[in-house]
């Protein structure tokens, strides 16, 4: 299938690695114009090489830090004014510390919203205007699984994601005449480095991956690829008409019924 992403200009954020390297090779592989950032540039200079020798492509990288406002602007300034639109929007960002929730105070709080919720809003507002100016866009914003099933010691983490289920679900409707759309992928259980910290404690870290794996109906881990192609697939034309939507990625781990 080919997703007519040719010529489209997307920044994937939180991309030196993980996901967001995944979901990077993806887009670049179907045609797009990659601008990856992240807040290391060495991380992120070989991210970029790494992924052009595998799809081909040439990709830009950025230095920026999502919750610094003035990295925030610069970026996705500069990207415009390089590429002279910006189409595609990949919210992504590391995720909070596990623990209990008595355990994190106001300061764990107001990282947690500045990292994540408040960093999306932000993001999304200042691409905006270059959307619009295209005719369309797509933003598209990696949450958590954990915003449809409970996922053990993830307060911060899914309080704020919830948070940017809510604030997709009204962008979606005050953003689709401009044919904007704004979804949400949930990963489940993805083979990232993050793995480790959702996995109990002083438990060998393969069998740990193994025991999760019963309770997934697949039976295994999910691949950094299959969970870029859902985003790929998101940002491309025949995705015009899903908007609001949250998605899982997860392998059917999720019991949820919606």
């Amino acid at each position: 299938m080919d997703l007519q992403l040719n010529g489209k200009v997307a920044i994937v954020l939180a991309a030196s690695k993980g996901l967001g390297k995944a979901i990077a090779t993806a887009l670049a592989a179907e045609g797009a114009q990659v601008v990856i950032s992240s807040r290391s540039k060495e991380q992120l200079d070989l991210a970029a090489k790494e992924i052009e020798l595998q799809t081909g492509a040439i990709v830009t990288s950025v230095p920026a830090d999502v919750s610094n406002p003035a990295d925030v602007e610069k970026l996705i300034a500069d990207t415009a004014e390089r590429f002279g639109r910006i189409d595609i929007l990949i919210n992504n960002t590391g995720g909070p510390p596990f623990d209990l929730f008595e355990n994190f105070d106001d300061t764990h709080w107001e990282k947690a919203f500045n990292d994540i919720l408040l960093a999306f809003a932000r993001n999304s507002r200042l691409v905006l205007p270059h959307m619009r100016k295209a005719g369309s866009g797509r933003i598209i914003n990696i949450i958590s699984g954990s915003v449809k099933s409970v996922l053990q010691n993830s307060v911060l983490s899914t309080a704020m994601r919830m948070g940017v289920v809510g604030m997709a679900k009204m962008m979606a409707d005050e953003l689709g005449p401009d044919n904007i759309t704004v979804n949400n992928v949930a990963p489940g259980l993805i083979l990232t480095d993050r793995i480790k910290h959702t996995l109990p404690k002083g438990v060998d870290t393969d069998e740990a991956i193994k025991e999760k794996a019963k309770a997934i109906p697949l039976r295994r881990i999910g691949k950094p690829e299959e969970f870029a192609a859902m985003v790929a697939f998101l940002a491309s034309e025949q995705a015009a008409y899903i908007t609001g939507t949250t998605i899982s990625v997860d392998g059917g781990a999720s019991r949820s019924i919606l």
